[in-house]
């Protein structure tokens, strides 16, 4: 059976650039709880949850390659998830207001490894690595704040903003992989995908 490229989320950030960059692709969701554990780092924390999702779609696609991922914001080793509410979204912006943080996303390939000919049970791989982006953000007043959130665009992000959006005015630098900041290091799993046999 034909190994397809199952990706393990719904964001449609991340198919626009899996599509972008001209990889071929399915969708299936990993509906996991996306906790975070007791002293958990953030990176492991983020590796962790990406292992998760493909772990979970893996059950359904065994003969295909899963790919999850998962993307924080952390400033001072807090991690910033998705804003509970418009209140924790504005939290997350002061917080991030005139300061640099750094974007961190797991990234998880699981599946059959495609190079090896006639394929054993047994031979699945699992694959976890992940990519930091430092990003520093203007300072925001009040105002900007509430515009901004006003939009809708914060509620559904890591850390309450869009790279890609609205919030692009007050992003001054960025150090590193700019795909890893809108949520997936397209580079890096297309290098994981060749190395394994995917592309």
């Amino acid at each position: 059976m034909q190994s397809r490229l199952v990706l393990a989320s719904a964001s449609p950030r991340r198919q626009e650039l899996l599509r972008n960059a001209g990889i071929a692709f399915e969708i299936c969701p990993a509906n996991i709880p996306e906790d975070l554990l007791p002293e958990e780092p953030p990176r492991a924390h983020a590796e962790r949850l990406a292992r998760e999702k493909a772990r979970a779609v893996f059950l359904q696609h065994s003969h295909d390659l899963i790919l999850g991922a998962d993307t924080i914001v952390v400033i001072e080793s807090e991690i910033l998830g998705k804003p509970r509410e418009e209140q924790d979204a504005a939290r997350m912006l002061h917080l991030l207001s005139g300061r640099t943080h750094q974007v961190i996303t797991g990234v998880c390939l699981l599946g059959p490894d495609l190079r090896t000919e006639n394929r054993e049970p047994g031979t699945d791989f699992e694959d976890t690595r992940s990519e930091l982006t430092n990003v520093t953000m203007a300072e925001l007043t009040a105002e900007d704040v509430r515009s901004y959130i006003a939009t809708r665009e914060p509620m559904d992000k890591a850390g309450a903003y869009a790279i890609q959006g609205v919030a692009s005015r007050w992003i001054s630098r960025i150090d590193g992989d700019y795909f890893n900041v809108v949520g997936l290091p397209i580079a890096l799993v297309y290098r994981m995908l060749k190395e394994h046999g995917g592309i």
